[in-house]
């Protein structure tokens, strides 16, 4: 058993090749219009959980949806999976005020996400 726990899913970032589209998809699945609304990002706060749009994958690249896990502690969290056989992709950075990310490849390869806000 680890030391540190998760709270659950928190954030999932979808890449978007065609933001109008993705947006109008996903205010139809959702029930909502986004709280977000941008050229570089679309966001929906929906039960708890924030869905993000990322045109053309962002910066990051990302191809297929990427998962995000809030944490207490990011920098412990990521020495425990790291530890355990996964490899650090981003390493944990500020995006917002008070919030850090990371990312890391399990051992399949599939890319998995941290979140901590302060």
């Amino acid at each position: 058993m680890t030391g540190s726990s998760t709270q659950g899913i928190k954030i999932v970032l979808c890449p978007a090749a065609d933001l109008a589209r993705a947006k109008a998809t996903y205010t139809a699945l959702l029930g909502t219009p986004p709280q977000h609304d941008s050229d570089y990002y679309v966001g929906f706060d929906v039960e708890g959980q924030h869905i993000g749009l990322v045109p053309g994958g962002g910066p990051q690249g990302y191809t297929v949806p990427v998962a995000f896990w809030a944490v207490d502690d990011i920098d412990a969290k990521l020495a425990e999976v790291t530890a355990a056989g996964a490899t650090v992709k981003e390493s944990p950075r500020e995006v917002g005020p008070g919030r850090r990310v990371a990312t890391f490849t399990d051992p399949d390869g599939s890319v998995l996400g941290l979140v901590q806000d302060q």
